[in-house]
């Protein structure tokens, strides 16, 4: 078991720019955002755990990537930007999340309020769900687990038909297994971010 912690002052490297637009930016903040920017770099902050890897096989020690600094990630050519007429997320539900309307109607409004408070200055539109059978995706049962899986690719594709214009990405939720292709046994989510499209599926767990 190996745990990943950062000191204060790799935090504030990885997070401090000197880019003037980016201070600019930083000075227009309200005090209590920089409240909470402020706290990233304290040891016992809750916005940067320690992560534990409990084996080789945990994803981050089975697919190295290289790292990225905020000002790289700020000016990454290929970053989505929302513009005024591209500023919403649209989460479209694909299947039945309970036994009840009422505990799905519960989970979309929280999951709506937590994605407003994580993406702050985009709205959150959550669409009228659909049953699996509506969406025209290929499926199968695995052969291990004997559960129902998506095909993730096929999800991807609804998806592009179902965004509006004035999205910014569309995400759909659903609580069955998917599948990217034959081989793989399953995988969390998905995504499409190629040709200005962006498109995610996750299985909510």
């Amino acid at each position: 078991m190996k745990v990943i912690k950062h000191s204060e002052q790799v935090l504030k490297t990885a997070l401090i720019s000197k880019n003037t637009q980016l201070v600019k930016l930083y000075e227009n903040l309200e005090s209590r955002e920089k409240c909470l920017l402020n706290e990233a770099f304290q040891p016992d902050s809750v916005l940067f755990r320690p992560i534990t890897l409990h084996s080789e096989s945990d994803w981050i020690s089975s697919h190295p990537e290289p790292t990225q600094d905020f000002e790289q990630f700020y000016n990454d050519p290929y970053r989505s930007r929302p513009t005024p007429r591209k500023s919403a997320i649209y989460v479209q539900p694909i299947g039945s999340f309970g036994d009840t309307k009422v505990s799905t109607e519960d989970y979309m409004k929280w999951l709506k309020d937590y994605c407003e408070a994580f993406y702050y200055g985009l709205s959150v539109k959550i669409l009228e769900p659909v049953p699996v059978s509506h969406t025209g995706c290929a499926f199968r049962v695995n052969e291990y687990t004997c559960n129902l899986q998506i095909h993730a690719e096929d999800l991807l594709k609804y998806l592009k038909k179902k965004k509006p214009e004035d999205a910014f990405c569309i995400v759909g939720i659903t609580m069955i297994d998917l599948y990217p292709r034959a081989s793989w046994n399953f995988v969390f989510g998905q995504a499409s971010l190629t040709e200005g499209q962006n498109h995610y599926i996750q299985k909510t767990v």
